[in-house]
């Protein structure tokens, strides 16, 4: 108990004090997080209102697929990742092995199918209730898609903070195609995860309650939005 004690008094010791290899760790990991939940949202969000809006011959499949997406193991994503961008892979010359760009790419492919659907359920909702009035105002598909996610921006907050934390908390595939090389690719679950192996527990700890605390002020920040957008529809 006195070691558990000593140990947070020193994790918390480096985080007001803030530890230069906390903070740069802490800043990498929301780097890459934020990059790779703004890609995909990008890909994912529009893509869910067009599975809203459109039919199609195998629209129940790719539905189906999607929903299995959202299960990718890591690893395997990792892997995948890993092959195609080693030397020998079909996109090696581009060098982005080990690197934040190869772990926000791994994310996006984590995250993308998260976001695309969740956000699918919540746009499909809408367009029951909207289905009518869209088809008698004639308004193209394009159209129909800017005002599901328009007025589904809220429940869609729901799944960019569920990809969030999915990938902020991720490590097998960051771990296989960044290294968790130090100042480059080290971010906050392979260092805890490298801290406790090395037994410096309070840094372990300090890097533990900085991604719990991250998952918190988000939802916090999520839940606040949300209130204020109901308080001025009402």
């Amino acid at each position: 108990m006195n070691d558990l004690l000593a140990g947070l008094r020193a994790a918390f010791g480096l985080i007001i004090h803030l530890d230069h290899n906390l903070v740069e760790i802490s800043l990498r990991s929301l780097q890459v997080t934020i990059s790779a939940v703004v890609i995909a949202s990008i890909i994912g969000l529009p893509f869910g209102a067009w599975l809203a809006v459109t039919r199609f011959r195998y629209r129940r499949l790719t539905i189906a697929v999607l929903n299995a997406l959202m299960g990718l193991p890591p690893v395997v994503v990792g892997l995948i990742v890993y092959v195609l961008l080693s030397r020998s892979g079909p996109f090696g010359v581009l060098d982005l092995l080990f690197t934040p760009t190869a772990m926000i790419i791994a994310q996006v492919i984590i995250i993308t199918p998260i976001i695309a659907s969740i956000g699918h359920q919540s746009m499909r909702e809408l367009w029951y209730v909207y289905h009518d009035l869209m088809i008698s105002f004639k308004t193209t598909k394009w159209q129909r898609m800017m005002v599901l996610l328009m007025d589904g921006r809220r429940s869609l907050l729901t799944a960019v903070l569920t990809g969030f934390g999915r990938g902020i908390g991720e490590i097998g595939a960051i771990m296989i195609v960044g290294g968790n090389i130090d100042h480059l690719t080290r971010v906050l679950t392979t260092a805890i995860a490298l801290e406790v192996g090395k037994g410096d527990f309070p840094l372990a700890l300090g890097l533990g309650i900085i991604l719990i605390s991250l998952a918190i002020i988000v939802n916090l920040a999520i839940h606040l939005l949300s209130r204020t957008e109901r308080e001025g529809t009402w």
